[in-house]
């Protein structure tokens, strides 16, 4: 029997207006469930903070001085780092679903401000007043009074407070009131401009430095900006900032070729830190002449699961140039939909094997303690070179060109280096060092050899690599991501730096623009801002601001 509320509407107007009500219905459940999210986040950055300051105060009151009690205080911070930006986000997330649904907003309890250090400078900027009235038109306007809206800035190591004047007028005609519009600020209710945000996203995502430290150092200077608001401010800003993530995200998958590789992150957990990982994708078409800009790529995951790429590379088709990590392997199935991928091998990589037993150099400082250097592996490096030599000679040139001479001067030097490793294996024992590099290379041998076959192949992953360069010296200085959203964070604001930085331009300068541009840019627009396009713009207008 069919229930009476499953059944259709017979005409066309009922059928329109049961899908209006369904798609409102949704609407108003996306908003709600956006507003629980927001609610959720916010009560956990509030217990953190509380938890925080009740060990500061515990530390305070038994004086314990002790190694582990500050490990665990950082610890604290930096929990409370990430649950305040995942609050940010989540409330921003929840205002824009409540824009178009019956819901109320969520806004979030915020500790009241601190009026800004007297002793800043303070620059006035009036906007300029109408000239007549925009309700009837008459001239006859008289000043009631004006507004001030205070923005904290920060002009290279020189702190200003930015009075932006919004003039009130009344028209002696109608009486109807006027006044400019408020200043955009990216976080709600914001106070903070876009350079100053630009500078601490890429203080803590470019240059390694946790927001903590940040807070110290601007106390420093006179200015008392706490750990949980710039935490809140960088939330808001990942939440602004996600179009031209998805811009940039979209542009790298539709490469023809991409570079991949991950590295090891720590992630806290529960009384630990579990071994995440940090995955990256490059498109970097300048070694075979391509004319796309370059643009890098990042995901984060608590493990080295092969589901990860297989997620990450879903809509992609071409080249994937990687190590032999098997999680790769499922995307290489000729059964792959929609179609396998092309694997391409890291010569590096199977040199740097070869190299740890013919380095000379290194085994000459462990004097007594110096292995003996294997002749095989170090002919192995001599013929691999080889090819590299001729690699630098065709660096950049177009792809048909590349192809043409490996055809002529690299084959013949691959076929031989095949033949000679499988002559020099038959010789070793299984428990020779030489025999694990040689079956690598073999075991692989079409991966390695793919170069052979299309010029817009690299010999090399060394791409990829550099990519991930920052992530190995930023775990000195972070030691650990503080949650899975926070590791996320890191990769999407990696996404955005490492990208500005391979078009060679300055990324805090990218940002700052970005930031202030980017609420009043219209979605068809928003190409202008991704760092390529915005490098022309600049050249153009002779004022590039270019990476030193």
């Amino acid at each position: 029997m069919t229930d009476a509320a499953d059944q259709l509407p017979d005409d066309l107007a009922s059928a329109h207006a049961m899908i209006l009500a369904e798609r409102a219905a949704r609407r108003d459940a996306e908003a709600l469930a956006a507003r629980a999210q927001a609610v959720n986040s916010h009560s956990d950055a509030l217990i953190a903070r509380l938890r925080l300051e009740i060990e500061k105060l515990k530390r305070d009151i038994h004086g314990s001085r002790s190694e582990r009690k500050a490990r665990l205080l950082e610890q604290m911070e930096l929990q409370l780092e990430e649950l305040e930006a995942d609050a940010s986000e989540d409330e921003l997330a929840a205002e824009m679903a409540a824009r178009s649904s019956a819901v109320r907003a969520f806004e979030r309890k915020r500790p009241s401000r601190k009026p800004f250090p007297e002793h800043l400078p303070r620059e006035r900027v009036v906007l300029a007043a109408p000239s007549s009235c925009p309700c009837c038109g008459s001239a006859k306007l008289a000043k009631l009074g004006e507004d001030i809206t205070e923005t904290l800035e920060v002009i290279p190591r020189q702190w200003k407070v930015i009075q932006t004047v919004r003039e009130k007028f009344s028209c002696r005609e109608c009486e109807k009131i006027t006044q400019p519009p408020a200043p955009f600020h990216v976080t709600p209710r914001g106070f903070a401009g876009p350079n100053l945000l630009a500078m601490i996203l890429f203080e803590k995502f470019g240059q390694h430095q946790p927001l903590n430290r940040q807070s110290e150092r601007y106390a420093r200077e006179g200015i008392d900006l706490s750990l949980s608001t710039l935490a809140d401010q960088v939330g808001a800003c990942a939440a602004a900032l996600k179009p031209v993530h998805a811009l940039i995200e979209a542009h790298v998958l539709a490469a023809e070729r991409l570079h991949g590789d991950d590295t090891t992150v720590p992630i806290l957990a529960r009384g630990k830190t579990d071994t995440g990982r940090i995955w990256t994708y490059v498109r970097d078409e300048r070694p075979f002449g391509g004319q796309s800009p370059p643009a890098a790529l990042y995901y984060a995951s608590r493990d080295r699961r092969q589901e990860h790429p297989e997620r990450h590379l879903k809509t992609f088709t071409g080249i994937l140039q990687a190590d032999a990590y098997g999680g790769y392997n499922p995307l290489f199935k000729v059964d792959r939909d929609p179609v396998p991928l092309t694997q391409a091998l890291c010569w590096a990589h199977s040199r740097r094997k070869f190299f740890v037993l013919a380095d000379i150099a290194s085994n000459a400082k462990r004097g007594k303690n110096a292995a003996a250097i294997s002749p095989v592996a170090l002919e192995a490096v001599k013929r691999i070179d080889a090819l590299f030599d001729i690699e630098r000679d065709i660096n950049g040139v177009a792809a048909s060109e590349r192809l043409q001479r490996r055809q002529k001067d690299s084959r013949p030097l691959v076929d031989e280096l095949q033949a000679w490793l499988r002559s020099e294996r038959t010789k070793l024992s299984r428990s020779s060092p030489v025999t694990e590099p040689i079956d690598y290379m073999l075991k692989r041998w079409d991966g390695f050899t793919s170069f052979l076959g299309d010029g817009r192949i690299c010999l090399t992953n060394n791409a990829a690599e550099r990519a991930l360069r920052g992530f190995a010296l930023g775990r000195k200085s972070w030691l650990f991501a503080g949650s899975d959203r926070g590791a996320d964070r890191a990769a999407f604001m990696a996404t955005l730096i490492m990208s500005a930085k391979l078009n060679d331009i300055d990324p805090q300068a990218w940002l700052a623009d970005v930031l202030a541009r980017i609420a009043d840019m219209p979605v068809a627009r928003l190409e202008e801002l991704l760092p390529w396009n915005w490098s022309s713009s600049k050249v153009a207008a002779g004022c590039s601001i270019r990476l030193r």
